[in-house]
């Protein structure tokens, strides 16, 4: 516990008074049981941008019930800067950064396709000694093994947004219920190049009826949607990221077949 922070039992002033210019104040919680994560954040976020914090602790549970009747909120921790209550850690961090919830970005999927790339590199220099085709080969098995677990996370909110899209999940719902499974086995199979007559057309049918969902959706109807590749609840916008993971795997699954004849 930093050691300018003072007891809620102990406080005497207004946080509206307090709160002026670089000062912040901020009560969180800090129980013999539980020390709050998100009142750690929010005095973090606060001195990283530069605020001196007026850091004011709960130390019983009588404590944090009688502030939140006091000034009407339901949560903490709570922050004031300039003599206004922002909230808490979400709202402190949307005010100081400009951060969004809401915004699209590419984010997850960019770190996802990083890790596969340097595991499939990893593999590659481990295994072969060199960076060669298989190390693409890798790249895209190892990037639907990937994709396929952040759809299984939660496999109903995927469904969700997954249907909203795809033409044969539309048609029939349970197949928005398996896609995840299929997508990660046939990664699976292929990233360890066994049982490619299973692999190789599971992973070419999945991924052609994406492909022609996605550009359906995206470059002929024109809707604006979250992708579903990265699991539900996603930010990612339908469009190139689901049509370039839906042809990597249709390639994939193409060169594998041409490789068994």
């Amino acid at each position: 516990m930093p050691k300018d922070t003072t007891d809620f039992a102990d406080v005497t002033t207004d946080p509206a008074t307090v709160s002026t210019g670089k000062t912040a104040v901020l009560y969180r919680m800090a129980l013999p049981d539980h020390l709050c994560p998100s009142g750690q954040k929010a005095r973090w976020l606060l001195e990283h941008q530069g605020y001196r914090v007026d850091d004011r602790v709960f130390r019983t549970r009588a404590e944090v019930d009688a502030f939140k009747a006091e000034y009407d909120v339901k949560t903490t921790p709570q922050a004031w800067i300039d003599g206004k209550r922002i909230g808490g850690y979400t709202d402190l961090r949307e005010q100081l950064t400009g951060w969004d919830p809401q915004a699209t970005t590419y984010r997850p999927v960019l770190y996802l396709f990083a890790v596969a790339a340097l595991t499939a590199i990893a593999l590659s220099v481990g295994f072969l000694g060199a960076i060669t085709w298989q190390t693409l080969g890798w790249f895209i098995s190892v990037s639907m093994i990937l994709l396929g677990m952040q759809k299984l996370r939660d496999v109903e909110s995927f469904t969700t947004m997954f249907l909203n899209y795809d033409l044969l999940a539309r048609k029939w719902v349970p197949y928005a219920y398996v896609y995840p499974f299929v997508e990660t086995g046939a990664g699976i199979l292929m990233t360890g190049m066994i049982l490619t007559w299973l692999a190789a057309p599971a992973a070419l049918f999945i991924a052609g009826i994406g492909t022609i969902s996605v550009f359906k959706a995206v470059y002929i109807d024109k809707r604006e949607l979250k992708c579903a590749c990265v699991g539900g609840n996603s930010n990612v916008p339908l469009g190139f990221v689901s049509l370039t993971e839906n042809l990597m795997m249709v390639g994939m699954a193409v060169a594998m077949l041409w490789l068994m004849v």
